[in-house]
């Protein structure tokens, strides 16, 4: 099913990176609600989560949907074309994320999926389905509609650990 016309609302959760325990005792929860038009591809939802968490650099990253959520073996890879050689090992990707669009993923509310951003650093992120509407209003999309927690600091400083 395509819900080109669509506006999704995703609650997109960081679970695991590098962050320090006194980063992750203050902020129990990292969470972004970015809501996207279903004609937009996934390279827009990477750049808006990206902005979303006030990250500076790029790195690889790539999406895993149609399994039970992230890190799922059995879910499909959308990666960059850059990326489609797998260093390590993995399956073939299923499509790039610059022409593979939101609506074309046949996303259901409820549904969750994964986010890999820097596969060195292992930033992993849960992406909630909250909402999927008929009609997107006329508005300026991606955009970010509520923050949970502070953004991680890109690096982690070990002195700053209690």
């Amino acid at each position: 099913m395509r819900h080109d016309g669509s506006l999704y609302t995703l609650e997109v959760f960081i679970i695991d990176g590098p962050m320090t325990d006194k980063f992750r005792k203050k902020n129990r929860v990292v969470s972004r609600t970015i809501q996207i038009r279903g004609d937009q591809t996934l390279r827009d939802l990477h750049r808006a989560i990206f902005e979303a968490v006030d990250r500076e650099e790029e790195h690889l990253y790539e999406f895993e949907v149609g399994g039970k959520g992230p890190r799922d073996p059995k879910a499909k890879r959308y990666t960059l074309r850059s990326a489609a050689e797998d260093p390590f090992g993995m399956e073939e990707p299923a499509g790039d994320v610059s022409h593979t669009t939101i609506g074309s993923l046949d996303l259901k509310p409820k549904q969750a999926f994964g986010y890999w951003f820097d596969f060195g650093d292992d930033w992993r992120h849960q992406i909630n389905v909250v909402a999927i509407e008929g009609q997107s209003p006329k508005d300026k999309y991606p955009k970010v509609t509520k923050r949970v927690g502070e953004s991680p600091p890109r690096y982690v400083d070990r002195d700053d650990e209690e």
